[in-house]
């Protein structure tokens, strides 16, 4: 089951399953820096065998995601507090797992978080790769990752986007 929210970045798809949410996807244009081709692509890679179903906009779930997607806009929410079940590799879950221990408001470099698993910085191109396919985004914080210098590198929503999420946390701490 599916519903629809707007948002700051654009329509979001809500996508739940049994008692967890399985995905979010952003839906529109998704600014500079995603070609549409790659746009399309990785809106099929997150849809591709998840279940989807029926769109039920009053479910509990949904409308909870929903209420907390909108109170994380409106800068009263720093943590979701949600079921969650990313479908992917078990090293993608691990690093999924270290995209939740990034405070709101913070960042960490892909080469970080390759060491947090035990790897070395050689390991930041595989830790890149696993958080692009991240289908939770927002709730499971892929956007605060960054370059090692600071930089804003590939976001699957588009470098647009990112740099919105990372600016509204930043200005709700000041």
């Amino acid at each position: 089951m599916w519903t629809s929210v707007e948002s700051p970045v654009g329509p979001l798809k809500i996508v739940a399953h049994q008692d967890a949410v399985t995905a979010i996807e952003f839906s529109g244009d998704p600014g500079p820096g995603v070609s549409p081709h790659t746009s399309a692509s990785i809106a099929a890679a997150r849809s591709a065998g998840r279940p989807v179903g029926e769109r039920v906009d009053d479910d509990p779930l949904l409308a909870e995601t929903a209420r907390q997607l909108a109170a994380y806009f409106a800068r009263d929410l720093k943590e979701f507090d949600l079921p969650v079940r990313p479908e992917g590799s078990d090293f993608q879950q691990r690093v999924w797992a270290q995209l939740q221990l990034i405070g709101y408001g913070e960042t960490a470099s892909y080469g970080e978080i390759a060491r947090r698993l035990g790897m070395t910085n050689a390991a930041s191109r595989a830790v890149g790769l696993a958080n692009g396919r991240n289908p939770i985004p927002i709730v499971i914080p892929c956007h605060r990752v960054v370059g090692s210098n600071g930089t804003l590198t590939g976001y699957a929503g588009g470098l647009e986007r990112k740099q919105l999420l990372l600016t509204l946390e930043q200005d709700a701490l000041f």
